[in-house]
């Protein structure tokens, strides 16, 4: 089975090969309801046509981006003079462009008429916009009116009826009906009215309960998905209003905004280039074209859905929503569905030989049935003579074999995923867990590896500087100090250049809150050095004002620094440089003293200065270095990259998250490696591994540019042990992760947050992207966004994934087990009496039990805390372990050895007596029946453990799918007996049937002390036996 499986339901959990997701589909066979079991499956013939349609736009893009402009030019030049019309509306609302016209420009990329327009500032003029101050909130609402709302056209949720619809295109269900229809014709032909329709009304009323039940179950799911894919397209933006930066939804961005762009942002709209440094937009999503464009006043276009890849810059928005050909796009991205998942596909397969054998005992069934029914009319010389009764006794075989068909068929295994998967995703949503892809959810579920970065992941991310090195001498920074503090002790001259390399060097913004007070927007690097140049001058707005900026490096995680070249007062020109303090020092010359004299750095001095920047890492300080260098005014305006003067060693403290260290143990307990991947000093590295736990004395920590410089036999001998890469490039993360999945088969979760992370994140099994400082780009590239950035966070998702793939193995478990009692009792009684003791009715209802409600009682379990203290799931594991089958086939006997007694010895046994012996035996077989699958689905609850009972109050659905199926047993056997074939039981008959099936539990009692074979290598769940976590330290 498992060969079977792996040969042809296996695909890869991150972008699945086409021939592998052709493969899997081809081989699934009998499917009764294709519509409700495919519709979590991608659409591989839809995906195609808008894969056709997505590059027939880009073509479109590419030429107005290329071919269009040129075009327009010759026009322009010859003749083309047009009168623009702007509608009234647009009129009325006192803006004098229309939003076509606006649409227009940007999207054919045409300079001549956005100059006649007067460029950038003319059309802010038209639109009633402050380029400086920004939009106004009050008129946000009057602007979507006109110009439109930023969101794009998507498909309307699909109301309950089609569910309903899905629900009863079950090809096993249709064939019931029409059996039912047929029995209600014949039977109030022979048997009149209304005794002869309850068989064929109690077949339909049952099947309406299964599919309101299931559509029920199915649409509750797409509500749960639709919340989700919202909150996926969910970005904040920074834009300019009431006369400051703020953040706002991407949803609620309008024609006229003034949005400030940085490395790794998202464009949000269509718009034009206001100002900015180093613009660089990565335009492949819409052209194709992989080389960056660079963006300025002579190419000021900007459209929504690229991606900036370096530099910083203001845009005006122009267009919005479905007027961006991003708009028009983005409908083709969500052709098809998103790939299945690996439980899904295997699932599939299950069902697929499951099916096969329900197949060959229905038809058993039904042939055994008639030959039984036959020879008894040819001993009783009647085979000649045929009546109403006749054919309805053939009618009735053929829906019970077409009942066993339907229960025999588990199309509820693949879609018992899907519900687990969306039940998991919700609750992870709700902790701070955002999960972009189904797979990801299973994958983590099977993590050996976490590569996290250290800031704000394992520390707070609230920043502050706690020491400054200068003029030789180490300062204590304290925050809370009354009167002047640190800035008494710095002397003028030392803290002029020393603000003007804070504040004009800097990424972020002082503005003002709506309280008033003063608020810092900007990375928490960034944040902390302002406030602590807060704390020195208190304007921030005076230096910026005195200084025109001339150009601007931003920081990014290759080059380690950001560098900015201002205008002085006087007309000299100066550069600022800041960032890691190796980088920086090396850079530097000279070292600025008391007296702001610059003096050359001597070899004792720079001693000197490296033993406090490692004092300052020793003490787990990220240490950030400040200089300046005085420039001649030349025509070029590039940045110097050496001949500085160092200003000071900045320490800033970031301190370890609370529960980071006991969600470390967790990790090593669990079998999971953690390894700090991070851009700071190792020795910060170190102090903060230590205090994390997860670097141990046996542990090795080594700089990015050492790991670079390894032989492969050198890395082979230091990865098993790597706890610690400080220094590291984005491509150096890449490596790593790229050696531990391809040469070591760990499953590999990385955390990321800048651009270059993307590659990385990428490659790994699971991405986890930060949402706090995560940029768009990340983001887009992950798996996970986890929006708290908390190591915690992470290791409840690993949590939660291996809960989803428990849940679905105690789900199989419990069906599998139903199914085999299910076939072999109704294939045994058919063979020996000529009936089968569960009607099509009572099927259905068992049915439903095992299906949609055993799915939403077990595929629903909260995790526990013992599933972190298990090992990984290792990849491509027998699914269906041997406890499974040890638990399955138990209980299948014990199940089928009680069902055959009371079958063929139960009048004897119960001394059932008089005319309705037979009806009241085969009630109280179906009641018995039930409350096995009661108590084994509680049973099923753990596959291992004795105490079935633990923390069962903590999963209220699983209560209420038992209480609800306990109280619809007793209604059906007392009150709807007409429509069941069902009668009354009396209290001693309803205790058999209860302590009957209780037995189940003593079984699994007694099951789970048998020994199962190759049980040291493996445990129940697929998980494999390793060392206990403290030790793979």
């Amino acid at each position: 089975m498992e060969d079977y499986l792996d040969k042809n339901f296996n695909v890869d959990p991150k972008r699945p090969s086409e021939e592998a997701l052709k493969r899997w589909r081809s081989a699934v066979w009998l499917v009764k309801n294709p519509r409700r079991r495919f519709r979590m499956v991608a659409d591989l013939a839809k995906r195609a046509e808008a894969e056709r349609k997505r590059r027939k736009i880009q073509e479109k893009i590419r030429i107005a981006l290329y071919v269009q402009k040129a075009a327009l030019h010759f026009i322009d030049g010859v003749s083309r003079v047009e009168k623009e019309s702007i509608p009234e509306e647009v009129k009325e609302s006192g803006y004098n462009i229309s939003p076509d016209e606006l649409a227009s420009i940007v999207r054919s990329h045409d300079m001549q008429r956005l100059e006649s327009h007067g460029g950038a500032e003319g059309l802010a003029r038209k639109l009633s916009v402050s380029l400086e101050n920004g939009l106004s909130q009050n008129e946000i609402s009057k602007r979507q009116e006109i110009f439109g709302k930023n969101q794009f056209a998507v498909k309307p949720p699909r109301p309950f009826w089609m569910f309903v619809w899905d629900a009863l295109q079950d090809l096993t269900l249709i064939i019931l009906m029409v059996c039912a229809v047929i029995s209600v014709g014949v039977g109030i032909a022979t048997e009149g009215w209304p005794k002869g329709m309850y068989d064929g009304i109690g077949i339909i009323l049952c099947i309406f309960l299964v599919v309101v039940v299931t559509a029920i179950s199915d649409y509750k799911q797409s509500l749960q998905f639709r919340d989700l894919d919202r909150e996926k397209g969910n970005i904040l933006i920074q834009v300019t209003r009431n006369r400051r930066r703020q953040k706002v939804s991407i949803y609620e961005l309008v024609v006229g905004d003034v949005v400030n762009l940085s490395i790794g942002d998202q464009v949000p709209a269509d718009g034009i280039f206001l100002s900015g440094y180093d613009l660089s937009i990565d335009e492949s999503s819409l052209s194709g074209e992989s080389e960056p464009v660079s963006i300025d006043k002579g190419r000021p276009f900007l459209l929504s859905g690229t991606k900036v890849q370096d530099g910083s810059g203001r845009m005006l928005v122009t267009s919005v929503g479905m007027r961006t050909e991003w708009g028009r796009l983005m409908i083709t991205l969500t052709e098809g569905g998103e790939d299945e998942t690996p439980l899904q596909v295997k699932l599939n397969g299950v069902a697929t030989i499951i099916g096969k054998i329900g197949l060959a005992f229905a038809v058993l069934t039904f042939v055994v049935l008639t030959i039984r029914f036959l020879a008894e009319k040819a001993v009783a010389g009647h085979i000649k003579n045929w009546s109403i009764n006749d054919v309805l006794k053939l009618l009735n075989f053929f829906a019970i074999a077409v009942t066993i068909l339907v229960v025999a068929v588990p199309e509820g295994l693949p879609l018992a995923v899907t519900l687990s998967l969306a039940f998991a995703m919700k609750k992870l949503m709700n902790d701070r867990a955002l999960v972009r892809n189904l797979s990801a959810c299973e994958t983590m579920g099977s993590a050996t590896c976490i590569c996290t970065d250290k800031t704000g992941t394992l520390t707070t991310n609230h920043m502050v500087v706690t020491k400054i090195w200068l003029d030789e001498d180490e300062k204590k920074v304290e925050h809370n100090k009354p009167g002047n503090g640190i800035s008494s002790s710095i002397s003028e001259k030392l803290k002029k250049p020393l603000v003007q390399a804070i504040f004009l060097n800097t990424g972020a913004e002082v503005v003002t809150g709506k309280d008033g007070k003063n608020e810092i927007l900007g990375s928490p690097t960034e944040a902390a050095l302002l406030e602590f140049g807060l704390q020195l001058y208190k304007d921030f707005h005076a230096p910026r004002k005195e200084c025109k900026t001339i150009n601007v490096e931003p920081f990014n995680s290759v080059k380690k620094k950001m560098s900015v070249l201002v205008a002085l007062p006087g007309g000299s020109r100066r550069a600022f440089v800041k960032g890691a303090s190796e980088i920086v020092l090396a850079m530097c010359d000279n070292v600025l003293g008391k007296n702001g004299e610059s003096a050359a750095i001597s070899e004792d001095g720079r001693k000197n200065i490296t033993d406090a920047i490692n004092k300052f890492a020793g003490e787990a300080l990220r240490t950030i270095c400040l200089a300046y260098k005085d420039t001649e005014k030349k025509s070029e305006e590039s940045i110097p990259e050496e001949g500085y003067t160092l200003i000071a060693v900045v320490g800033i403290k970031d301190p370890v998250r609370p529960g980071v260290k006991e969600a470390v143990r967790t990790c090593l307990d669990a079998g999971i490696i953690v390894r700090m991947v991070t851009g700071d000093n190792i020795n910060t590295a170190r102090a903060i591994a230590r205090e994390c736990g997860i670097l141990t004395e046996d542990g090795v920590a080594i700089e990015g540019s050492d790991f670079r410089d390894k032989s492969v036999q050198e890395l082979n001998a230091i990865i098993p042990k790597l706890q610690v890469m400080a220094r590291s490039l984005p491509l150096d993360k890449h490596k790593l992760v790229t050696l531990l999945r391809k040469e070591y088969k760990e499953v590999v979760a990385v955390t990321g947050d800048g651009t270059n992370d993307a590659p990385a994140l990428h490659e790994a099994d699971i991405g986890l992207a930060m949402g706090i400082a995560g940029t768009e780009v990340a983001k887009g590239s992950a798996d996970v966004v986890i929006m708290d950035d908390n190591f915690s966070t992470i290791v409840n998702v690993a949590k939660w994934g291996r809960s989803v793939y428990i849940n679905i193995q105690k789900f199989v478990q419990f069906q599998l087990t139903v199914n085999i009692v299910a076939l072999v009792i109704n294939f045994v009684s058919a063979c020996i009496s000529g009936s089968a003791p569960l009607t099509a009715v009572q099927l259905l209802w068992v049915n439903m039990i095992m299906d949609t409600l055993g799915a939403l009682a077990l595929a629903t379990e909260p995790p526990h805390d013992g599933l972190m203290k298990q090992p990984p799931v290792r990849r491509n594991v027998q699914f269906i372990t041997q406890v499974m089958w040890r638990n399955i086939l138990g209980q299948s006997i014990f199940q089928l050895i009680v069902l055959v007694v009371l079958k063929f010895e139960g009048k004897w046994l119960l001394n059932l007596t008089g005319p309705s012996s037979e009806i009241t035996l085969n009630t109280l077989i179906f009641n018995t029946f039930v409350f096995c699958q009661v108590f084994n689905e509680i049973n099923s609850r753990d596959m291992e453990k004795i105490n079935i009972l633990q923390g069962i109050f903590g999963s209220w659905i699983f209560i209420m799918v038992m209480v609800s199926t306990v109280a619809f047993q007793v209604v059906i056997v007392e009150l709807l007996g007409k429509f069941a074939s069902t009668v009354p039981l009396s209290r001693e008959l309803w205790a058999v049937s209860v302590l009957t099936g209780a037995v189940s539990l003593i079984i699994g009692v007694v099951l789970k002390c048998v020994p199962v074979s190759m049980w040291k290598t493996r445990t129940h769940d697929g998980y494999e036996a390793l060392a206990s976590g403290p030790d793979l330290a």
